[in-house]
């Protein structure tokens, strides 16, 4: 049965949504790709122009493979710099996920890209939009292969941190230059995430508890690394909300 939203189940028994892109808003991205593709391909047969002088056939090839490996190589390096997006994508929110939410592989990203030809043939993205209307997940054939889905990247409100941090003290705030690359490097997705698993804690059993927090809190480690005298001692759990805090609260402006 066709479903709107992307279900993600913790093996700590927590369910996750996120709505699912559908064939429209898709499509509408991939054309401001298609622009985006197009633009950079005109710049590059320009460059490569004066090789006509030299001999057309030979400009002709290398214009040809010129717009083959810019027509993948978009896609590939936008969604892998992005995080799952590209300039299409930005502009409509939409972003590309693992099908279990995580954060994608270089090898998913070149499989779904690389696949983008077959989604497209005969014309106007037939074959491709056909598998999304006949999926449950609104999946391309690229999709299939690489196991990703595409998102709407739904913009997150602020939530109440005062009443969910208990005005606690925030060591991490300490090194405003490493919390700015922090708040850079972490996803809305992921801050979603982390922000729902705090405030649904209480319902956790104690062990379950102690391992979402606890594999929340290494990712987040990994993205940036903060001096050892600051995490040390620090709570798995707290981690976590030091980390929300950061990513959500807007520091106050110094006072002129």
């Amino acid at each position: 049965m066709r479903t709107d939203l992307l279900r993600i189940r913790t093996p700590e028994g927590i369910i996750f949504s996120l709505p699912l892109a559908g064939p429209v808003a898709r499509f509408l991205a991939f054309q401001v790709d298609l622009a985006c593709i197009w633009g950079i391909g005109s710049l590059v047969s320009t460059a490569l122009g004066w090789m006509g002088v030299l001999s057309r056939d030979v400009a002709g090839a290398f214009i040809t493979v010129a717009y083959f490996v810019i027509s993948i190589g978009y896609g590939i390096a936008a969604e892998w710099f992005w995080r799952g997006q590209t300039v299409g994508k930005r502009l409509l929110r939409l972003r590309v996920l693992d099908e279990q939410g995580l954060r994608l592989t270089f090898s998913q990203i070149v499989a779904r890209n690389l696949l983008r030809f077959v989604d497209a043939l005969p014309a106007f993205y037939m074959v491709g939009g056909v598998a999304m209307l006949a999926s449950r997940r609104a999946q391309r054939l690229g999709d299939y292969a690489a196991n990703t889905v595409v998102v709407r990247a739904v913009p997150l409100s602020q939530p109440d941190l005062d009443q969910l941090l208990a005005k606690k003290y925030n060591s991490l705030r300490e090194h405003p230059v490493l919390a700015a690359r922090l708040r850079q490097r972490v996803s809305p997705e992921e801050a979603g995430l982390a922000l729902r698993a705090l405030l649904r804690r209480d319902r956790l059993d104690p062990p379950a508890r102690v391992e979402l927090f606890r594999a929340i809190a290494a990712h987040f480690r990994s993205l940036v690394e903060f001096p050892a005298e600051v995490t040390e001692g620090m709570a798995d759990e707290q981690y976590v909300r030091n980390v929300v805090d950061v990513v959500f609260r807007v520091a106050a402006a110094p006072p002129s």
